[in-house]
């Protein structure tokens, strides 16, 4: 039986613009999928995946999972003959597949070009500004700080707690469609499928370890960066519940004692150092560490940016610096383009990876 194939050169242009890489180049030798400590045995990525990028055929990347599974080690890219980086190759395909299923498809394409990044800017400063302003206290108090005179803590929590929900909310449209695409991908050795919960359950398991970055090996310390701004996101995150709750409950501002302020300074610590070994491993362009694209400039930016601010922040108010409200201001833009952007951006990949992961685990994709 003959198969007819129709490229996408466009796509195929697309993706080698975003890894760097020549697809043509590609002599589909398999060392990839040789190497990759990943890899299933049964139809091993990255080399399928490789001849479907070769020839544009967009349909057989797009809601794969195998896509997925890779977790960048680089173990592929520096045993290629050809220098193709297949690694650099699946990361821009993660890259078009987060896009693809943007909901709305204006926000992809908001967070995934620079020439639109003054606008992804200007879009939340003029929000928020216009949310302060109808809380009517678009004006710098006078006094020693205090963060809740110039946005109160009510406006701010059912704002941005709002619009956190219904971001996500459409963005799930996205997701249901993802879900609905990786169940186009049949293996032939799968065997019996496994609930959603049981195999979610699994998966939360191997994320919490990082168990699957562990297998990396040329560039393993990918793992202790991965691991620190992971948890420490969650326990700033975790802090931050507790801030809401405290400003709920008039217990709020926090003293430098309070256990969960300690927590949050913690967590800062644990960002900066794992981000900061992140920007270094680019920077240096060590062997097997990936390609940096604008979306995961973009990524660690804002990641840095937002906890920078908020220690600047905190020292603001205690310290009782003329800036603060100023700084202030510019940290919750900081938010903004971390938690109410996730799900268009790169870290919109703890979303997707989860999802194709729970789906390769169902079908026993091991």
């Amino acid at each position: 039986m003959m198969t007819t194939l129709t490229p996408d050169i466009a796509f195929k242009k697309e993706i080698e613009h975003i890894s760097g890489s020549s697809l043509s180049t590609c002599m589909q030798c398999g060392v990839c999928s040789v190497v990759c400590n990943l890899s299933p045995d049964e139809q091993p990525f990255p080399r399928k995946e490789m001849v479907y990028a070769g020839w544009g055929m967009r349909e057989k990347l797009i809601g794969n999972p195998d896509v997925w599974m890779c977790h960048q080690c680089g173990d592929c890219s520096t045993s290629c003959p050809r220098g193709v980086n297949p690694a650099d190759v699946l990361a821009a395909t993660r890259e078009a597949s987060y896009r693809h299923y943007a909901t709305p498809a204006f926000m992809g394409r908001l967070l995934s070009r620079p020439a639109l990044l003054p606008l992804a800017i200007l879009l939340p400063v003029l929000i928020i500004a216009a949310i302060i302003w109808m809380a009517g206290t678009l004006s710098i108090p006078d006094g020693a700080v205090n963060y809740s005179l110039f946005f109160p803590h009510a406006w701010l929590n059912a704002s941005f707690t709002g619009l956190t929900l219904l971001s996500y909310g459409v963005a799930a449209i996205g997701i249901t469609r993802f879900w609905k695409d990786l169940n186009r991908f049949s293996y032939e050795s799968a065997g019996a499928k496994t609930g959603f919960f049981a195999s979610f359950w699994k998966v939360k398991n191997e994320i919490l370890a990082h168990s699957r970055f562990g297998r990396c090996e040329r560039n393993n310390s990918r793992k202790i960066s991965h691991f620190l701004v992971f948890y420490g996101f969650i326990l700033l995150l975790l802090v931050t519940l507790y801030a809401i709750y405290a400003a709920v409950t008039d217990k709020y501002p926090l003293s430098l004692d309070n256990p969960f302020k300690i927590l949050g300074n913690v967590s800062s610590v644990m960002l900066f150092a794992g981000l900061g070994m992140m920007i270094f491993n680019r920077l240096t362009k060590r062997e097997g560490t990936e390609r940096s694209s604008y979306a995961d400039w973009l990524f660690l930016a804002a990641m840095f940016l937002l906890t920078l601010s908020g220690v600047l922040v905190q020292a603001a108010r205690f310290l009782d610096w003329q800036s603060a409200y100023h700084l202030y201001f510019f940290h919750l833009v900081c938010v903004w383009f971390v938690i109410i952007y996730l799900p268009f951006t790169k870290f919109g990949h703890l979303v997707y990876r989860t999802v194709a992961l729970t789906y390769a685990f169902s079908v026993n994709r091991k």
